[in-house]
């Protein structure tokens, strides 16, 4: 590989079936065609698909974020890198800022941190600013939580928004066609901030008009348990499907004819940025980063977090008018096309490289001019 070409390193934790996690891989299949070699470290990508890592480097080093086994499995991977140390970190979320950020100050390599969510009321980071250079927030939501809490050099923070590529499915049916029990879903980690309990309550209430609805919960998580039990007690487990075993949400996603979103919190949202550009259409909790996607009765609908009442009467308001639930599904799935695109979230964050390195040659050839 020529000597030429700037070395990124992905740092990234456990790979889960989230939109974080999506993120990381998206980056490293095609920062190469922008003239970057990438390289992911993680801790496990046992549920990355072995068709998904050919042409990718990938490393694992597991138990990386416990107290003392992850110290030796740091150790290891600094020993690894010894012969092609990396030009540029860039530390995939906040889960493994700790380790990412000795990394850098060992390898004495400026890095990048990408912000996915907020943080949670208790969280304090200690951001070393000697060596990040950047942070990207994935909406404005998250920017201006992020800059409330922590102090930023100014020009150190940007809005990159997470993009996606939506997969070519032959045949795809447009939602709510004629001639099949409709199906409504939601798809993600299964954890109490995305606010599923709302969207079961939303199913027994649409359930109880009488309409012939299946709903979908696709994703695993924490939750799973206490969500089974709670579809069983509200006497609708026989029109609840749950798929936890995924590597990706596609086909679950192609599967359903609405989309649900009913999180308490969101930064963005990017497997709702999935199902839109599918033409599903969507309906979301009026929360964070959510704004930005969805405008309310054109690329979706939207509701108050926490409220079963309101988000079924907003699915079976999309039941009642498949033509308009179509209208509104094509309408997000355009603008996710010209908003959202994966190549130009890759573009961008590429120009954040190229700056940063700029930056960090600049003050290779000038020493001590830099706190």
């Amino acid at each position: 590989m020529p000597d030429n070409i700037p070395q990124i390193l992905l740092f990234a934790g456990e790979f889960q079936v989230r939109g974080s996690s999506a993120y990381t891989l998206r980056l490293a299949d095609h920062l190469p065609q922008l003239g970057f070699a990438a390289r992911i470290v993680c801790s496990n990508a046992e549920i990355v698909k072995t068709a998904q890592r050919q042409g990718l480097t990938i490393a694992e080093y597991p138990h990386l974020k416990m107290p003392f086994v992850g110290h030796l499995a740091l150790h290891r991977m600094l020993h690894d890198l010894e012969n092609a140390v990396p030009d540029l970190i860039h530390i995939q979320s906040r889960s493994v800022l700790t380790q990412g950020c000795w990394l850098a100050r060992t390898l004495k390599r400026p890095f990048i941190l990408t912000v996915h969510d907020y943080l949670s009321p208790y969280e304090r980071l200690r951001i070393d600013w000697q060596w990040c250079r950047h942070v990207i927030a994935v909406s404005e939501s998250v920017k201006r939580d992020f800059s409330s809490r922590l102090s930023v050099p100014p020009g150190r923070l940007t809005v990159i928004p997470s993009g996606v590529d939506p997969p070519v499915i032959p045949d795809l049916a447009p939602p709510l066609d004629a001639g099949h029990v409709p199906v409504v879903g939601t798809a993600g980690p299964l954890e109490a901030v995305k606010g599923l309990p709302f969207f079961l309550g939303a199913a027994q209430k649409v359930l109880a008009t009488g309409r012939d609805v299946e709903f979908l919960v696709a994703g695993a998580g924490p939750e799973e348990a206490n969500l089974r039990r709670l579809a069983r007690e509200l006497n609708i487990a026989h029109k609840v499907t749950f798929v936890p075993y995924l590597h990706d949400f596609t086909e679950s996603l192609a599967a359903m004819d609405i989309f649900c979103l009913p999180s308490l919190q969101q930064g963005l949202g990017t497997i709702m940025l999935e199902a839109m550009a599918l033409g599903r259409p969507v309906i979301a909790s009026r929360v964070g980063g959510v704004y930005s996607v969805v405008h309310d009765r054109e690329t979706g609908l939207l509701v108050p977090p926490s409220d079963s009442s309101q988000l079924a009467d907003r699915i079976l308001e999309l039941l009642n008018d498949p033509v308009r639930a179509r209208a509104i599904g094509e309408a997000a799935r355009q603008m996710v096309r010209r908003d959202f695109s994966l190549q130009k979230m890759v573009e961008q964050t590429a120009d954040v490289y190229r700056s940063v390195l700029a930056e960090a040659k600049a003050d290779a050839l000038a020493p001590g001019t830099r706190a």
